[in-house]
């Protein structure tokens, strides 16, 4: 369960300067641990603890937007459209979560930065208002993850994720983040 066949890939790097405002696509950003991605409105304080920690940044599978597309009726879903910070291909990112309980499965993403993926982002009531009706309900099971940061870097659009390590969780007293 925890062997890939190939490594991922970033499509797309998504920042949102502010809550409600539009999303804006980069070619890289600058990935912190306790913040996220630099320039992202959920990045301008630090975030200590880890429930805190959990949503640092999101990721969404870009085999998924033409899913997402179809069953909304539209051509084209714009991945800034999704608020999600990175657009992954050739992995399933549902397998980036480790199956199990005392075990995290850390990821690369290009030469440094390095991610944990901590659960799943579903969607809110705004994928009605920036993609269409009917958004919540097509994204519902395609939404996406959540990460938190282990280890700074930047991250390109075309940079490489894959599997970087495993490591024993913490123990339930050290950490609330795999209950």
């Amino acid at each position: 369960m925890l062997q890939f066949p190939q490594s991922g890939r970033i499509e797309a790097i998504i920042l949102r300067p502010g809550r409600r405002e539009p999303a804006l696509s980069v070619s890289e950003a600058r990935a912190e641990p306790g913040f996220g991605m630099v320039g992202d409105c959920r990045a301008e304080k630090r975030r200590d603890g880890d429930a805190a920690r959990k949503r640092e940044l999101t990721l969404v599978q870009a085999e998924h937007l033409p899913l997402i597309a179809h069953w909304c009726g539209v051509d084209a879903i714009d991945p800034r459209q999704l608020r999600r910070n990175l657009v992954v291909s050739g992995i399933n990112l549902l397998s980036m979560k480790s199956p199990f309980r005392d075990l995290r499965c850390e990821w690369q993403i290009g030469d440094s930065a390095i991610i944990e993926v901590t659960g799943s982002c579903d969607p809110c009531s705004l994928m009605e208002t920036d993609v269409g009706y009917g958004a919540y309900n097509a994204m519902r099971g395609h939404g996406g993850l959540t990460a938190l940061v282990v280890a700074g870097g930047t991250i390109r659009v075309g940079d490489s994720v894959r599997l970087n390590k495993v490591v024993e969780a913490p123990t339930s007293t050290q950490s609330t983040l795999f209950p």
